[in-house]
């Protein structure tokens, strides 16, 4: 079998991260050998950019963008746990994030073309076999992160997530053509949300 990477996508408070969870633990139970992980990552430059989106270090747009290019190109190439390698030890890698969240977020605030091109190298070395886009409502978003955060991020305000949002839709018509996309609606409940997930990737 051709070894699957998955890609979950999404605003923040989407519930994406509760989904790729999910999958990760029905793809073990049916026998998968499976590899978890996530962006930015924690290596020391996926530290930094985190401690950029928590604003304890400072850094404009275009550098953050940057950062997360770095990011992203350790974590495919990784000697140790690196996404390339985990699937040539047979794992199926499921990420929370991969480029379509540079595009989406950083899109925002800099050339959306720029930031696609600066992945021109992450998008060549891998593209996910599936990116799976569980899209929300920007307001139900905010009263989730507001429930369920102690400290609100960098980015995560209701005007930057509509604006987020608009920058995934507009990323993904542009890239149509390249990249196997699927929506799914996460206004439903969880359980609905997860049997459609759980479809998608069965059909792969």
């Amino acid at each position: 079998m051709e070894q699957l990477f998955i890609v979950f996508e999404g605003i923040d408070g989407s519930g994406k991260s509760t989904q790729a969870k999910i999958l990760a633990e029905k793809l073990v139970a049916s026998g998968r050998k499976v590899y978890s992980t996530f962006e930015p990552t924690d290596s020391p430059i996926g530290s930094l950019v985190r401690n950029i989106f928590k604003g304890r270090v400072d850094a404009d747009h275009a550098s953050i963008a940057a950062l997360n290019v770095a990011d992203r190109l350790d974590h495919l190439q990784n000697n140790i746990n690196g996404i390339l390698k985990k699937m040539k030890e047979g794992y199926i890698v499921i990420s929370d994030r991969y480029y379509f969240s540079s595009y989406a977020y950083h899109g925002v605030h800099v050339d959306i073309d720029w930031v696609i091109a600066a992945n021109a190298l992450s998008a060549k070395l891998l593209k996910p076999s599936l990116n799976i886009f569980i899209d929300i409502d920007p307001e139900i978003s905010m009263q989730r992160l507001n429930a369920t955060r102690g400290t609100i991020e960098l980015y995560e305000n209701l005007n930057n997530l509509k604006n987020v949002r608009a920058k995934y839709l507009e990323a993904f018509e542009k890239l149509k053509n390249q990249e196997t996309i699927i929506t799914i609606d996460g206004n439903q409940e969880k359980d609905v949300i997860t049997s459609q997930v759980w479809e998608a990737v069965q059909k792969l």
